[in-house]
């Protein structure tokens, strides 16, 4: 068994070592796995693993504290639960694809397209361990927080047909989420897939450590878009491309982008202009100097986590659920998997945000699920202040964590969770990296040498504008909570009054002690 490098995906037949030992993370090709699968799988975690289970932002399934021997172990015991996962190139599709009536287009051929094409291309190989991509049909639950190096987005139908299962039409946006990717075209499924898979071999030409948001620093040299109408460039996905077809297929695909090149260099260097101008100074030590973002209540309110009870036909309903910061004991899901198999449930699905979206049930047996997962501890309330706070493991989980990160998390949205607005969000982060919320937070807690470092309005990459001991961190953020609560005025939100008083007022009083 091969190991991953820190930063690399740790595939379950490539664990990656953190501090509380190897991490494995794996995503059912089915979609989801039965109850039954999923209490199996939990009982393999706490055997082989240290019992602590998570889902990730992405909605990956990740197993804890392994070691060296018992990796294989675990992952000879998810084969034999009969869970086959993927090991290709990510292509997301959300965990409703096919299923939600909502949604405008079903985007399961489309991704498989690009799997197969991925695998004609030979492009697997030559990828990066991080590039994705993400075909979102766009239903109720939308797949606009994950990040991706190319997004596929369904916005219609193709108005030109007036037969009707006219097809549908895929908004292809590269380096980014639902807010931040470029928008390029408006493809039908065929040519989006085309477009697609001469965009991953553009990245793949860049190396292993290639992405998507490096091609315009290559001046779009390669890369390679599809127009409106023309024809598939690509052989059939049931042929193997050889390495001479493959530079025809370069050197063809290249001549479609010479009319869009200029627009797309003039949305670079527009987006750049923007991005310097919006971005503060940064201090000699690389981190972000302090004062340029305060009151961006836009940017720093976290995204509605999905939870609640969704129809799916006239008799049938998913809920969804979210782990608190992401993270639960292994023995907490073995118990809520058994409830839901005792009540109907068919599958549960791994879901971007940190959720679990459980199938197959009556409206009133996802009411008592939704109450029997309260009790066990998990998210179920929209409003819960849970869902405005990112924590990542932290110490001693994460070999990079210098603060307790979840207990601090934990702490804080008990005592200070009526702070917790729309419009105000908190990252918790064990260190500078901020994995786990890497955009920016009204608050950020990030640990370090220094303690536990505030900053405000920005990121973990961020100059702290104060700081304290990091077992003081949540008590820190109290005395800013109370300041909060005394100063915030009628019709006043969070992030607002923060904004208002300031960050050095506020860091004052995180600091004082």
């Amino acid at each position: 068994m091969t190991f991953s490098r820190r930063g690399a995906c740790p595939a379950l037949s490539a664990p990656m070592q953190t501090g509380d030992g190897l991490l494995v993370r794996l995503n059912p090709v089915a979609g989801g796995v039965s109850p039954n699968a999923l209490i199996g799988l939990c009982e393999s975690a706490a055997r082989q693993g240290n019992g602590v289970v998570e889902v990730t932002a992405r909605g990956s399934l990740q197993i804890r504290g392994l070691t060296a021997e018992s990796a294989p172990l675990l992952a000879a015991e998810v084969d034999a639960l009969g869970i086959a996962v993927h090991t290709a190139v990510p292509v997301e599709t959300g965990p409703l694809a096919g299923l939600d009536p909502d949604e405008i287009a079903d985007p399961r051929p489309l991704a498989e397209r690009i799997r197969a094409g991925i695998e004609a291309a030979g492009l697997g190989n030559r990828l990066g361990p991080k590039v994705s991509i993400v075909v979102d049909g766009r239903g109720r639950l939308a797949m606009d927080t994950v990040l991706a190096d190319v997004r596929l987005v369904a916005e219609g139908r193709d108005t030109r047909t007036k037969r009707q299962g006219a097809r549908p039409l895929w908004r292809l946006s590269v380096a980014g989420d639902g807010r931040t990717a470029s928008p390029l075209v408006l493809l039908p499924e065929t040519t989006a897939a085309d477009a697609t898979l001469a965009i991953l071999a553009a990245i793949a030409a860049l190396g292993r450590e290639g992405r998507a948001r490096d091609i315009e620093s290559k001046r779009l040299a390669s890369l390679t878009l599809a127009s409106k109408g023309s024809r598939s460039t690509l052989p059939p996905l049931s042929c193997r491309i050889s390495p001479p077809q493959r530079g025809r297929l370069a050197a063809s695909t290249s001549l479609l982008l010479s009319w869009l090149s200029p627009i797309l260099l003039m949305r670079s260097t527009l987006a750049k202009a923007e991005a310097t101008a919006r971005s503060p100074p940064r201090g000699g030590d690389g981190r972000q100097a302090r004062g340029g973002n305060v009151g961006r209540e836009h940017l720093q309110g976290f995204s509605a986590v999905p939870l609640g009870i969704f129809p799916l036909t006239e008799n049938q309903y998913a809920i969804a659920i979210a782990l608190p910061f992401g993270s639960v004991p292994a023995d907490k899901l073995i118990a809520l998997a058994n409830t839901a198999a005792s009540l109907g449930a068919s599958e549960i699905r791994f879901a971007p945000q940190r959720t679990l979206l459980v199938l197959g049930l009556s409206e009133p047996a996802c009411a008592e699920l939704r109450s029997a997962a309260a009790s066990l501890g998990f998210v179920t309330d929209p409003a819960d202040p849970r869902t405005k706070i990112a924590a990542c493991p932290g110490a001693p989980a994460c070999a990079s964590g210098h603060i307790a990160t979840r207990k601090i998390a934990e702490e804080i949205a008990k005592e200070a969770g009526d702070i917790f607005d729309p419009t105000f969000s908190l990252h918790v982060s064990g260190c500078a990296k901020g994995c786990a919320h890497p955009a920016e937070a009204s608050l950020t807690l990030v640990g370090g040498e220094k303690g536990a470092g505030l900053v405000v309005s920005g990121t973990a990459k961020g100059l702290p504008a104060a700081y304290t001991l990091g077992y003081e961190a949540a008590r820190g953020f109290g005395r800013v909570a109370a300041l909060l609560r005394n100063q915030r005025q009628p019709g006043e939100t969070t992030a607002s009054c923060v904004a208002r008083l300031g960050e050095t007022r506020v860091a004052a009083v995180f600091q004082q002690g």
